[in-house]
């Protein structure tokens, strides 16, 4: 979890701004009926004071049964709300009534006909004319099957039926607007075809589910809009669209209307991806963030050049902080305000799919972080939505995070359960992403994290697990495992929690991976000592193995690794350059090797000195050919690829990761000398042997004992190669056991081990 999060800064909404004197004509022209006769409408029977009144006010919860047009005694009633105009008239087949003006938008009138016609609105505002169809004409676009399951809480889909969606209905194309509001006394959509003008399009609550609909005919992709709320206490507030798929570029906050047009190109992936579990397959990650990788460049562009890199280099999948639109650039994504909408930073949606599309056909897998611990508390957005906790907990105890100033969801409530399960699907089944990284699930799973005695309240049990969270996360699990073949889920989880990637039928939370923070802090504690010191920490680069298999882990150097005082990989090294830079080599040979899957943060794979900061991302210029030591990153860097490319081609390095008999100690105990090794096996019983050196002295003859079937050895991999950047210590011809024992082996390998670096051997 990002120790840069802070809550976002509020921007003010356009729609604060005063409406203009008429709204913009969105709506092309159509055919008026030729020779129409022209009647005279009677006064319409008068709206009841209350109605009136609540309709104007935003608080009417029923607008369909006011507006629009009805049977009356004595012929039909027609009835509009459109503010600002000077003349409202019915217009259809052979039909042209003027409207009498009520006062306030609301223009009405009794016309003699037998039943309701098919009619369009010919508005007039000064100096201009538009005809329309009239929105309260039209019955429900959202169906019975779907209000039943968001009454449920089980809409799997529910980005079909929540948020806008460009459709037709009853022949006419246009926008269903639906919105979850329950606490709300009216709701209105308003945008940029209103001109922001929240009085003309009240929408219609749809029974005991809280959902509000309206569907606006004419209105179609690239509109900007957002809902005016009008809360239980009668005041009003303007909000973005909790189910948005597209919003504007930050600062900016207004939802967009949007419809995906791309065409996939990646059923060979797609169909392929889980041939075989990611906790058994080769899995090493290169973590992205996306906006500071190449700085300026857009989804399409990015395309263009980092599935290249990330494919010469080896990894096969990218790892993407979170991508879900936020406000507030320094959170790096993790205070997410548009929970199904991709930032608009760097383009579309539509321009994400082709990245995620370009990755694939790279032969890259894709993971994106996804945040369902906290969201921030901007008015705008989701905090206290419909006027009343909603999305957040009731209790402020509950609601409250006390880390990062932002608010926890309600995991017990049905629908906000819904909305972050379905979430999970929809990166997975509109984006075919590849796997989830959930944030900062410690802070889910219990309810007194970072809060001190007193400032939390027990579960019903009398304890702090927050079983609420357990269930949503089982559930989600559940239910990607079930609706997106292929896909992993992975646990940013920091405690000793049991059971985090054990199955949901036996009691587990269900991920697929969990990140390892105990073997990084662990490890990363040892390599920052010199090493004459690292001889009374050696357990650290130990210690991991004895809980090795008790989940499935990830071996994490992530973002949060490398910033706020705690330096780049490299920097965390002692000693001078050459040192530093070999014992980061070492390192990265002996995470390799080790149990668990890789990742690695953008910038460490060159050996970067400087911490990540996200105004400028990596330093490139440090592997540019005109900087002078631009030879020493880039030796850092060839490593890093060859490292990968011998992983994947090494099934003893991922077969068995996750069980005993994949891995045996050879020498753990060397603690004077600051040296370890261990083989590793496939299931065909083949191994490899990783040694290192973290010592800055070469260690003539050292005695490593192996199994004795083997009858040779080759040197596969040695971080201190000179093409590296090292001394170049090597061993460049086969080498036979010798009938010499070391620990407790009969045969040994009497070996030259290079100064602060690790060695890989193989049959």
């Amino acid at each position: 979890m990002s120790a840069a999060r802070q809550p976002s800064s509020t921007v003010r909404d356009k729609s604060a701004t005063a409406p203009e004197p008429a709204p913009k004509a969105r709506t092309p022209r159509a055919r008026r009926p030729a020779a129409p006769r022209g009647v005279a409408a009677a006064p319409a029977p008068a709206l009841d004071a209350g109605e009136r009144a609540r309709l104007l006010e935003g608080r009417h919860h029923d607008p369909h049964a006011v507006l629009g047009a009805r049977p009356e005694p004595g012929g039909v009633t027609f009835r509009a709300l459109r503010p600002y105009a000077r003349s409202v008239t019915v217009v259809a087949e052979g039909l042209r009534a003027e409207l009498h003006d009520d006062g306030d938008g609301l223009f009405s009138g009794l016309l003699p006909l037998p039943e309701v016609p098919e009619y369009r609105l010919l508005v007039g505002y000064d100096g201009d004319e538009i005809e329309v169809h009239d929105p309260y004409r039209f019955l429900p676009a959202l169906g019975e099957l779907d209000l039943h399951l968001i009454g449920e809480g089980r809409h799997e889909e529910l980005w079909t039926a929540l948020g806008s969606r460009v459709m037709e209905h009853q022949g006419v194309s246009g926008t269903r607007f639906t919105v979850w509001a329950p606490n709300a006394q009216g709701v209105r959509v308003t945008g940029d075809f209103s001109y922001w003008d929240s009085g003309a399009y009240p929408m219609r609550s749809l029974g005991s589910t809280g959902v509000w609909e309206l569907f606006l005919p004419g209105i179609g992709e690239g509109t900007l809009y957002k809902y005016d709320i009008t809360r239980p206490d009668g005041g009003h507030t303007v909000r973005a669209d909790p189910m948005a798929r597209y919003a504007e570029v930050p600062p900016a906050t207004a939802s967009v209307v949007t419809d995906s047009h791309y065409a996939w190109q990646d059923a060979e992936w797609m169909a392929t991806r889980g041939a075989r579990p990611a906790h058994l397959a080769p899995l090493s990650i290169y973590e992205v963030h996306l906006a500071s990788w190449r700085p300026g460049l857009s989804y399409r562009e990015l395309a263009e050049q980092l599935p290249a890199y990330v494919r010469e280099l080896g990894f096969t999948h990218v790892e993407l902080m979170p991508v879900a639109e936020h406000p507030f650039g320094g959170s790096w994504g993790y205070q997410v305000t548009g929970y199904y909408a991709p930032t608009s930073r760097m383009g579309t949606p539509d321009d994400f799919r082709f990245l995620v599309d370009s990755l694939h056909r790279a032969g890259i897998g894709v993971i994106v972080d996804w945040v369902p611990a906290h969201f921030p508390r901007d008015e705008w957005a989701l905090a206290e939505f419909d006027g009343r906790p909603l999305y957040e907990h009731h209790d402020p105890r509950r609601a409250a995070h006390p880390d990062w100033g932002t608010l926890e969801f309600d995991y017990g409530r049905k629908e906000v359960r819904n909305f972050l399960v379905a979430n999970a699907v929809y990166w997975c089944q509109e984006f075919h992403i590849d796997g989830l990284r959930v944030d900062a699930v410690a802070s889910m799973l219990y309810l007194d994290y970072s809060r001190d005695e007193g400032q939390w309240v027990p579960n019903e049990h009398g304890g702090r697990e927050n079983w609420d969270a357990v269930a949503l996360l089982q559930e989600m699990n559940a239910t990607v495992y079930r609706r997106c073949p292929g896909v992993v889920t992975i646990a940013e989880e920091s405690t000793a929690w049991e059971g985090v990637t054990r199955p949901t039928d036996a009691g587990g939370l269900g991920f697929g991976l969990k990140w390892n923070m105990g073997w990084m802090h662990d490890t990363l504690r040892y390599m920052a000592k010199e090493p004459v010191h690292r001889k009374y920490h050696h357990h650290d680069m130990t210690f991991g193995m004895i809980y090795a298999y008790s989940e499935n882990y990830v071996l994490p150097i992530s973002h949060d690794e490398v910033v706020h005082g705690k330096r780049a990989l490299v920097s965390k090294m002692p000693g001078d350059w050459w040192q530093q830079r070999a014992s980061h080599r070492a390192y990265l040979g002996f995470m390799w090797a080790h149990p668990g899957k890789q990742l690695l943060f953008m910038g460490q794979e060159f050996a970067q000195g400087a911490e990540w900061s996200e105004e400028h991302g990596p330093d490139w210029w440090l592997v540019d050919p005109g900087y002078s030591a631009a030879g020493d990153h880039r030796g850092v860097r060839d490593l890093v690829r060859d490292l990968n490319h011998t992983y994947t081609a090494t099934p003893a390095l991922w077969e068995r990761d996750t069980v005993p008999e994949g891995f045996a100690w050879v020498e753990a105990d060397a603690t004077d000398d600051n040296v370890f090794a261990f083989l590793r096996y496939a299931e065909d019983g083949s191994p490899l042997l990783a040694v290192s050196n973290f010592c800055p002295v070469v260690r003539h003859g050292y005695r490593i004992g192996v199994p004795e079937q083997v009858a040779q050895w080759h040197e596969v991999l040695n971080t201190d190669s000179e093409a590296y950047g090292g001394s170049g210590v090597r061993h460049l011809q086969p080498m036979r056991p010798e009938p010499v024992p070391a620990q407790g082996r009969p045969v040994s390998l009497r070996l030259t081990l290079p100064p602060m670096a690790t060695i890989w051997l193989r049959p």
